[in-house]
């Protein structure tokens, strides 16, 4: 089984969100509970569940990922594309927070 995370969308604001410890919703992958077992995944699609009745999340669904030198990384583009933010400006969305200025 490959490890997995879940992911959904926030309700309020549409941002794209990751749960993570505690059963709060992260909108970095990072802060990602990893599932490693049939077990894992179970827990984590019910709550998943649990919080669209709460009408925190819309949407929940697992991703499979995989750990590069202790980074979580999505292996589905389209997943890379929602946990990066757009593709067109990378000055936007998440990417944007993890540039760092090149000296001139």
């Amino acid at each position: 089984m490959s490890e997995k995370v879940l992911t959904a969308n926030h309700l309020l604001s549409g941002e794209v969100v990751f749960l993570g410890e505690g059963e709060l919703w992260s909108p970095h992958i990072q802060d990602a509970v990893i599932a490693q077992s049939t077990q894992e995944v179970d827990l984590l699609e019910t709550v998943g569940q649990q919080s669209v009745k709460s009408q925190l999340v819309v949407e929940p669904y697992l991703i499979d990922v995989v750990r590069v030198h202790g980074v979580t990384e999505p292996l589905r583009f389209r997943e890379r594309i929602r946990t990066a933010g757009p593709t067109t400006r990378t000055d936007l969305g998440k990417q944007s927070e993890a540039q760092i200025e090149e000296p001139a």
